[in-house]
């Protein structure tokens, strides 16, 4: 393409994100022959009320039908900022099939369809880039895809949504209840009306799912996660925490280990001196570990209009870049492996346990035996207050296979003397030395 041309794009949805594309496009219009080697010009927005005013968007380049942009040819990139698996999904693939490249920031589509989207962008030579479906602005689809790509990465680990963490943030530092700081959150624009996709874990599980199957080279859908939210830690959880030298933050975690993929999304216990647990309020950060860079973290604001809209730029130069020298399609899908996923029940993990027991000579002993039956080791136990004829104990449970904790458990509630079983929550490693 020569030098003077202009690449045309078009915006599917005119939200928060839409809108922070087309003002960055705008905003750096004198930059880009610079930075592309070609001018960029938004010829159409796809929106669903055609006669709704927004502010600063010329109305003659919205329209309110997909045939306006999929039958254009002069219009090479479609960036899809409108969410949901449908239509998106369908106007994602037609444009990749009449050669259109794309760029979207749907993680949800991306989760459960991405391997046969980019099998689609690779049939046509067609660039479909995804990098702001993950941690907003952070960048880091991209170095995992490129700059890291010499390096086998065995653990991926991080706070990946900024609901999630503002709600735990407030909770450590101001005391609150979790019902308190959702409200909060939602008062603020942090949470939707609707939460529960962030609080229940589903879209960190979504979003770890699109890393996983990046950092392995391996399929990895979001079927495949294993979700626990935090709408269950309690304020009492938080002080406990403190206690042991943590914080309690929304962990998404992938691991490639010799038996197969590990992936989950649940609370847990992080030592203070993790460099995650001084992530605090809407912020993410994705904590990596491979064999040649050792460990990195990236970090940065995981949401928000222009953070978004900024990794959603990102790939639309590293597109036109790609359009300017006729090179599209360089990278597509990059699982090319098949590794299995392991059962949530064969995985191990430390616990962090808190029981209500009746108060009398023997219960700490019987209880102590149950864990051991089941192969779990207590690694520390803390006897607080005593309510009436119990007492509030504390344990922390080493390494065990969840089927075996959770055999513990059952078998716990079942005895007379186990009054309480208030909490559980995972605990990392680095707790105990």
């Amino acid at each position: 393409m020569e030098a003077d041309k202009k690449i045309r794009v078009a915006i599917l949805g005119s939200g928060t994100v839409g809108t922070g594309v087309y003002k960055i496009i705008q905003n750096q219009k004198e930059e880009f022959p610079h930075k592309i080697g070609s001018e960029l010009e938004v010829a159409k927005i796809l929106v669903r009320n055609i006669n709704k005013q927004r502010e600063g968007i010329p109305s003659e380049i919205l329209t309110d039908k997909w045939a306006d942009i999929i039958n254009d040819d002069s219009i090479g990139i479609v960036i899809e900022v409108m969410g949901g698996i449908e239509p998106a999904k369908t106007y994602i693939s037609e444009a990749l099939t009449k050669g259109k490249n794309v760029v979207t920031a749907n993680k949800d589509l991306m989760a459960e369809y991405g391997h046969e989207l980019l099998e689609t962008a690779t049939a046509h030579n067609c660039d479909l880039l995804f990098e702001a479906a993950v941690a907003g602005g952070i960048p880091i689809i991209r170095p995992i895809k490129q700059c890291l790509a010499a390096n086998k990465i065995t653990e991926i680990m991080g706070i990946i949504n900024g609901t999630t963490n503002f709600i735990l943030t407030k909770m450590t530092e101001e005391g609150m209840e979790f019902e308190d700081a959702l409200k909060l959150a939602t008062e603020l624009g942090y949470a939707e009306a609707d939460p529960t996709a962030d609080i229940e874990g589903l879209d960190a599980g979504r979003k770890i799912a699109i890393l996983a199957s990046i950092a392995f080279n391996s399929r990895v859908s979001f079927s495949d996660v294993y979700t626990e939210g935090i709408s269950k830690i309690t304020a009492k959880d938080i002080k406990y925490a403190k206690e042991l030298g943590c914080v309690i933050k929304l962990i998404a975690t992938a691991k490639n280990t010799e038996t197969g993929i590990e992936v989950r999304v649940t609370p847990m216990f992080i030592p203070v001196s993790h460099p995650l647990a001084s992530v605090n309020d809407s912020f993410n950060a994705v904590f990596v570990h491979g064999d040649a860079l050792g460990d990195a973290m990236f970090y940065g604001r995981g949401a928000g209009e222009l953070p978004t809209a900024s990794a959603v730029m990102g790939d639309v130069i590293d597109v036109c870049r790609n359009t300017v020298y006729n090179c599209n399609g360089r990278i597509g899908c990059t699982c090319y492996k098949n590794i299995p996923i392991k059962s949530m029940d064969n995985i191990e993990s430390k616990y962090f346990v808190s029981t209500l027991l009746e108060n009398k000579s023997g219960t700490l002993g019987a209880v102590a035996n149950t864990f051991a039956g089941n192969n779990a080791s207590i690694d520390q136990m803390v006897q607080k207050n005593k309510i009436g004829n119990n007492a509030e104990v504390l344990f922390i449970i080493d390494n065990v296979q969840e089927k075996l904790f959770l055999r513990s458990i059952k078998e716990l509630s079942a005895m007379h003397y186990v009054k309480e079983i208030s909490s559980i929550i995972r605990v990392h490693n680095d707790i105990i030395q």
